[in-house]
């Protein structure tokens, strides 16, 4: 590997001093190498699924218009995940005046510092190397973000110990989107900034000038600025000023993953699921059945749409069904097991936590809403799988008046030995493909989903102390006129 040159009349005899590199911008440099990534194929935002054919293209052509861009989703949709990847479009490294705050062009200074530097040195001026994780900031906008903050502030203690007049550009002290220039600036949850501070973004980016208590100090940044928002409040009166919206060059609306198969594959990404001594198996269907509960979550009346159903809900909750699983290994002294559905319903804070209620939520309270969520997944995870399935037998065992519990932490034979004793179920469950007559713990897995299903259409019941049984009838009640009601 070649040394990079360590003074300006080094980096003079090197290709940076020529074009294309000498006096490109940050927008045309992302556009080079993104029209690279292009032809060379692969991925582009490798670890982000789901968003090839959809968010994919349209962050390309973004970027290839050379455009500042907001992406506007609810939570735990990845935005921060592609924001940080842009990084990935920059160079390697850049060269910068050493010991300048806001990484100046060595041809192009634009802070005073920089341009006295270059002047006393000359061809000897020190150079440094600016890494592309170094040219990504990011900042969580929040209503407390001060202009100093963002764009910088006068420094007395600068003024004082340099002999400077206070309005002198050496005494200022830099915020965060003046050292981004040559890179990126993110910001996350754009309209939690208060009015000035979009003043102050809107300035940077329509003029490239701010002023800093009353002294104008010209900045021509470099910088693409890329924003996060949530929809709701992006587009809602007095959160964001008109001029800065209009001119944010793109709108790009993420999503939720569109398919189960496909949140499956997200989520089994991004879990922690090996955890060591103890090897958990989570069957397919115990992994579809956790994605349903996202999926009924973000499509149920009473959990609220503005706020969404975070990926991170179905991520959550796989870890805590395979924390239940591991537990219930290590009581039983087993160094392998298989989760259950019983082990979803352990689950229950993972689901809470992450789903905002609307007011017939709340008044259900939140356990119950998320049990209901688990039933129905199940129910719609069993009806994939087994659709012309024969549950007569079993349901028949139940009306009778036979009833079954089975403890979350019964070894997996104890388990087998107690669905056997339903007609029909354990056949059903091997018919059906979800499990073979070898494999008891794929069957006790298997044997739980099927009930779970019968619940969700209520053909039997379940109840935390009683497990399953059949369906109470309900009780016939009067009214004051001795009518049945």
């Amino acid at each position: 590997m070649t040394a990079r040159p360590r003074t300006l009349g080094e980096l003079g005899q090197s290709a940076w001093s020529e074009a294309p590199l000498r006096g490109r911008s940050v927008r045309d440099e992302i556009r080079t190498n993104l029209l690279r990534r292009l032809r060379d194929g692969g991925a582009l935002f490798p670890g982000v699924l789901g968003f090839e054919d959809s968010i994919e293209p349209e962050l390309v052509n973004a970027l290839l218009a050379r455009h500042d861009f907001i992406l506007l989703g609810t939570r735990g949709q990845a935005k921060t995940r592609l924001l940080r990847g842009l990084a990935a479009f920059l160079d390697e490294a850049i060269p910068v005046v050493a010991g300048s705050e806001i990484n100046d062009d060595p041809y192009a200074p634009i802070s005073k510092f920089a341009r006295e530097r270059l002047a006393e040195c000359g061809d000897a001026t020190p150079i440094a190397w600016a890494t592309r994780d170094q040219r990504y900031v990011e900042k969580l906008a929040t209503p407390d973000v001060t202009i100093a903050d963002m764009i910088g502030d006068l420094d007395p203690i600068k003024a004082a110990r340099g002999g400077h007049l206070l309005g002198d550009e050496l005494t200022m002290h830099f915020g965060l989107l003046p050292r981004a220039n040559r890179g990126i600036f993110a910001i996350n949850e754009l309209p939690d900034l208060s009015g000035k501070i979009q003043v102050g973004l809107f300035n940077i980016m329509q003029e490239g000038d701010v002023q800093i208590k009353g002294y104008p100090v010209r900045l021509p940044l470099d910088v693409l600025l890329v924003f996060t928002a949530n929809p709701d409040d992006y587009t809602a009166r007095g959160k964001i000023i008109t001029p800065l919206k209009d001119r944010i060059g793109s709108e790009i609306r993420t999503h939720y993953p569109r398919t189960v198969e496909l949140g499956v594959a997200v989520t089994r990404q991004e879990a922690w699921l090996d955890r060591g001594d103890v090897k958990v198996s989570v069957p397919d269907f115990i992994a579809e059945l956790v994605e349903h509960v996202a999926f009924e979550a973000r499509r149920d009346k009473r959990v609220d749409k503005r706020s969404g159903v975070s990926q991170r809900l179905p991520i959550s909750l796989l870890e805590i069904v395979t924390s239940n699983a591991e537990r219930r290994a290590l009581r039983t002294g087993s160094h392998t097991t298989v989760a259950r559905v019983v082990d979803v319903y352990a689950g229950l804070p993972a689901i809470t936590g992450k789903i905002e209620l609307e007011y017939e939520g709340e008044l259900q309270g939140g356990d119950a809403v998320a049990r209901e969520l688990i039933r129905r997944a199940a129910g719609t995870v069993f009806s994939d799988r087994a659709p012309a399935a024969d549950v007569e037998e079993v349901v028949t065992w139940f009306d009778q008046g036979g009833a079954l519990k089975v403890g979350v932490e019964e070894r997996t034979e104890t388990c087998w030995r107690a669905f056997g004793v339903i007609p029909g179920l354990l056949p059903l469950v091997y018919q059906s493909g979800l499990a073979k007559p070898a494999d008891q713990d794929l069957a006790v897995a298997a044997a739980e989903l099927v009930l779970e299903a019968l619940v969700a259409e209520q053909r039997i019941s379940r109840s935390e102390e009683y497990g399953w049984q059949r369906v109470k009838p309900r009780r016939k009640s009067y009214g004051s006129d001795g009518e049945i009601g």
